[in-house]
């Protein structure tokens, strides 16, 4: 469809949005309009590669959980023979819910509306009374649906609904060069620690993409309080630009990655040294990998559309204790234009000495759980950016929100020549250019155009490479 013929306002709006976005504008009323929000719910989420869960949550035959696409409910089960599965949670006789529980260990699914029976592999077991009334019912054709397309990268499990599109090898790109070093870092990989929290925030999604796509520039202002009790330090949430740490914005293949960092120092993320020498390896890095592992302070990021990671060190739940690092993951799951559900999981090395798991768990939630010192910041400031784009004024003006920061007519940003990654590296964290390229991928699908359309070299990228 032709967006530019349809007359439709929402078409004819998202048109001129892609054009507002070359001059690093971007609409508020997009922040909450329910036309939008179910071209979304078609066009993003019934298409793109989206986070269901960790291997390491389902390690028995049985274990189950139930996870969500968009408006869609289905079971993260490994089966008998230890395959992983995602289920579509409706029985192929009525339809009904056949999992009534968020997680479990079962060998078979039952239907409580007729009794029909799964196993967990979603083979239908068991129809009652099929030699009278379904007698000719082959039970191959009505088994539980299986999502068209489930693949995992490091333990990390993602799906799509959709049956036709790239794989997630093609999805993640070359963004796995920078993830590997989360998971890949220490001997065994990561685990994920205790079950995922879930709370419904009443902002829309969007807002919080912008925020891991680079915001660097929120963080002194909107998470002062954290210096002020001094559970972080100036170097992970002072302001952007102004530290003489090695700050570095980085977009790989439609995704973005946000790091500071001390150049030749050995910093890990503050791990402790005994981690380091015991549980780290270079065996799964490439040096460079290893190297931007070693002078890393913190790393936030987002692979589009909608799941995010911060692996932080330099930050306490106490100011008299040491500091201690964390690494969580996230995805966020629209319900309407105005609520999002946010899911989050605390991880840790695997093979790290089980107290210092739990001390890792602690920051995580301490910081970045329900109630976690930066996410009680974040939360009510995305509530008012939803809720200004809820009224008239935000439709009736035309009211542009600002993303110009690091366009080269805006701002003295440079790239890193000798960044030794995929992608690109700004010079520093004072730039908006990761928001810019989520909402580009976000206005192509909207627009049913390839997503690829999104990641062309920025403005001053283009003129860096002129030069």
């Amino acid at each position: 469809m032709a967006i530019d013929d349809t007359g439709d306002w929402t078409e004819r709006t998202l048109a001129d949005a892609r054009d507002a976005l070359d001059e690093g504008l971007f609409p508020l009323e997009f922040f909450h309009d329910e036309q939008l929000h179910q071209l979304e719910m078609e066009r993003i989420f019934g298409t793109a590669w989206v986070f269901i869960g960790h291997e390491s949550e389902i390690p028995e035959p049985g274990d189950y959980a139930r996870r969500y696409i968009g408006d869609d409910t289905f079971i993260f089960v490994r089966d008998e023979s230890g395959e992983v599965n995602l289920l579509f949670d409706s029985c192929r006789h009525r339809g009904a819910r056949v999992c009534r529980a968020e997680q479990g260990n079962t060998t078979h699914f039952r239907c409580p509306y007729h009794g029909w029976t799964y196993k967990n592999d979603g083979e239908a077991a068991g129809i009652p009374q099929k030699s009278k009334a379904f007698k000719n019912l082959d039970r191959e054709e009505h088994g539980l649906a299986h999502v068209p397309r489930l693949e995992t990268y490091e333990g990390l499990v993602f799906a799509s609904i959709s049956d036709e599109g790239p794989s997630l090898e093609e999805w993640l790109g070359d963004f796995k060069w920078y993830f590997d070093i989360h998971m890949k870092l220490p001997d065994g990989g990561m685990e994920v620690i205790g079950e995922p929290h879930r709370w419904v925030i009443d902002a829309n999604w969007k807002t919080i993409a912008d925020n891991f796509n680079g915001d660097s520039y929120h963080t002194a202002w909107a998470h002062g309080s954290v210096l002020d009790l001094e559970l972080g330090g100036e170097e992970t949430v002072g302001h952007a630009g102004t530290g003489d740490s090695m700050d570095r914005h980085i977009h790989c293949d439609g995704h973005t990655t946000s790091m500071r960092g001390f150049e030749d120092e050995d910093v890990f993320m503050t791990y402790p040294e005994e981690v380091v020498e015991d549980v780290f390896s270079r065996d799964g890095l490439s040096e460079d990998q290893w190297q931007v592992a070693r002078q890393a302070l913190s790393f936030t990021g987002a692979i589009f559309p909608n799941f995010g990671f911060l692996h932080f060190g330099d930050t306490t739940d106490d100011p008299d204790k040491d500091v201690a690092p964390f690494f969580t993951i996230r995805k966020w799951r629209p319900l309407a234009p105005d609520k999002m559900e946010l899911w989050s999981w605390g991880l840790a090395p695997k093979n790290a000495p089980e107290e210092f798991k739990q001390r890792m768990y602690k920051m995580y939630t301490a910081n970045f759980g329900p109630t976690g010192n930066f996410e009680q910041d974040d939360v009510p400031i995305w509530k008012g950016i939803t809720d200004g784009a809820k009224g008239q004024f935000a439709k009736t003006s035309d009211f542009q929100l600002n993303y110009q920061m690091g366009l080269d007519w805006m701002s003295e940003m440079d790239i890193d020549e000798n960044w030794p990654g995929p992608g690109f590296a700004y010079s520093e964290n004072l730039e908006e250019g990761g928001m810019r390229l989520f909402h580009e991928q976000w206005y192509e699908l909207l627009a049913e155009n390839p997503r690829e359309n999104a990641l062309g070299s920025p403005i001053n990228i283009q003129e860096s490479e002129d030069k």
